[in-house]
């Protein structure tokens, strides 16, 4: 048991570093350019149980030594600081303020959006990308999406999202071009929010 335990941050990485990671990264960068289209990042990455796979499928793939890792409480019971060190080489941080990603487990949880690091008028990218677990990414109340890479509008609809979260999403897209951007997850799916999107109750 003691050997299994052990082993177990080494385990579920990419398989294949360089390809996994380019589909990875390649997919990630589609939902932030076509903001509501859920895409498929699923059998890329195995992180610890109660993490989805879409999530560290990203973590995999954008975090590294100079992308401090802010995690919530759920998400610390998860073990997957331990992971994320071994794979990525990120550093674990307690504040969340100084973390490039945060990895939220627990929903209900997030806290606001303005404790995050939002960048700067120099350098609006000095932000933090979200990454917010849900049950689902569909059957839940239905959102209207609009703003740059959306040709239109889009319409989404999250399971899970917190009460707060639309308040919030507004007072972040009043900061471009700071602000946060936001990945949705569920077991391997992911859909972006880049702060330019405009959320609205259908």
């Amino acid at each position: 048991m003691a050997d299994t335990m052990a082993s177990a941050p080494l385990e579920g990485g990419f398989a294949d570093p360089v390809f996994d990671a380019q589909a990875a990264f390649s997919a990630i960068m589609g939902a932030f350019a076509r903001p509501g289209t859920i895409v498929e990042l699923a059998g890329l990455a195995q992180p610890p149980a109660q993490v989805p796979p879409a999530a560290g499928a990203f973590l995999a793939a954008l975090a590294d030594y100079d992308t401090p890792v802010w995690l919530d409480e759920a998400a610390k019971a998860t073990g997957i600081a331990d992971w994320l060190i071994f794979h990525t080489g990120a550093a674990i941080v307690a504040d969340p303020a100084a973390a490039s990603f945060a990895l939220i487990c627990e929903p209900s949880a997030l806290p606001s959006l303005s404790g995050f690091a939002i960048g700067t008028a120099d350098f609006p990218d000095r932000s933090a990308t979200l990454i917010l677990c849900l049950p689902d990414l569909r059957g839940g109340a239905t959102l209207r999406l609009t703003g740059p890479g959306i040709e239109t509008e889009a319409f989404a609809n999250p399971q899970g999202l917190p009460e707060s979260f639309l308040s919030d999403w507004a007072d972040n897209r009043s900061l471009y071009p700071c602000g946060i951007d936001v990945l949705l997850v569920a077991g391997g799916e992911a859909f972006g929010l880049p702060r330019t999107t405009q959320i609205a109750e259908r």
